[in-house]
């Protein structure tokens, strides 16, 4: 699916005050200053992107790759840009028994500038909550014609998301622990995994595409200007806010496996115990019988009387040896 948007500007009034603000709008086709999002390419679209824009088909099977990981890259001779980074997204795990078991993951989102159209073009495989959101003109001061303060500005939109991701992941890790200090079902065991799969995947999206805004930061392959070097800042803000929380979480997660996992030996090492103790105890009886029943003669072997007595006297005496043992306790 192809889409054009326009952001366009009021002219002033004779005050030389703008009497509306600017305004982002869908057009039937592209225009110069325009943003075209491609959401979901089929082939007939990926022909168009190759053939109508003229986009270097490096960048274009780049952008098609759903493995790419987020850098920033650019052509001499056409002087186009690619940039690359990673948006997270809730993963659709069709084969999970339970609804309520939440991963995430990450997936490219590609940023192509194309300088003699005067276009930026965004290219996502699968819906994106972030192209949604400057589709849908909930992005303040958008202007589709500055195509690098918009580039910064997906990535802070991006960036924010990773936080609110985060920071469900920690609402329902949390959720999860007070169920395990219950009872250690599989199904918690699970969710854990779920989660700690989840910041591994954020944590390594994250520092790839703080390498990128690094590079960016340059001001090599992008012109930065002043009002684009503050909005610089409040990226790298929150792009090192969400890695230092994808961090915490990682390790918070990491102990608490731990703790768990000791859980669980000491529970099963308990059981084993107390197998082997029942065990022990009841063998007791039929070595007392299996004594009496071989042709050897025994004291009182006449009778089954003395053999029950004594089988259950040692029974029961070895019961009060083993609880007040060292080995029970």
């Amino acid at each position: 699916m192809i889409e054009y948007y326009k952001t366009t500007v009021p002219e002033a009034d004779p005050s030389g005050v703008a009497s509306l603000r600017c305004v982002t709008q869908r057009i039937d086709a592209p225009e110069p200053g325009c943003w075209i999002s491609v959401v979901s390419p089929d082939a007939e679209d990926r022909r168009w992107l190759q053939g109508k824009l003229g986009i270097e088909p490096e960048f274009l099977s780049a952008s098609l790759d759903d493995e790419e990981t987020s850098h920033i890259d650019y052509d001499e001779q056409t002087g186009q840009v690619l940039v690359i980074v990673d948006c997270p997204f809730v993963e659709d795990d069709k084969d999970s028994v339970d609804s309520s078991i939440i991963q995430y993951d990450t997936h490219p989102l590609s940023l192509i500038f194309l300088p003699e159209q005067d276009y930026l073009v965004t290219v996502s495989l699968k819906e994106s909550e972030t192209v949604n959101a400057f589709a849908q003109g909930k992005v303040r001061n958008l202007n589709t014609a500055m195509r690098t303060r918009m580039l910064l500005q997906m990535l802070l939109n991006i960036s924010q998301r990773y936080l609110v991701c985060l920071r469900s992941i920690n609402r329902q890790f949390r959720e999860n622990e007070r169920s395990l200090r219950k009872t250690m079902r599989n199904e918690e065991l699970i969710k854990m995994l779920g989660f700690e799969k989840s910041l591994v995947y954020f944590s390594t999206s994250l520092k790839s595409t703080e390498t990128t805004l690094n590079k960016i930061g340059y001001g090599r392959i992008l012109n930065l200007y002043e009002e684009d070097r503050e909005l610089l800042e409040d990226v790298s803000i929150e792009m090192t806010q969400a890695i230092e929380m994808c961090s915490i979480y990682a390790n918070v997660l990491n102990e608490t496996m731990d703790t768990f996992g000791n859980i669980i030996n000491n529970n099963m090492n308990s059981t084993m115990r107390t197998l082997a103790i029942l065990t022990l105890v009841l063998s007791i009886p039929n070595m007392v019988y299996g004594f009496y029943g071989m042709n050897t003669p025994l004291p009182m072997d006449g009778t089954w009387v003395f053999a029950f007595t004594l089988s259950v006297l040692a029974t029961v005496g070895a019961t009060i040896v083993l609880l007040h043992s060292r080995f029970v306790r």
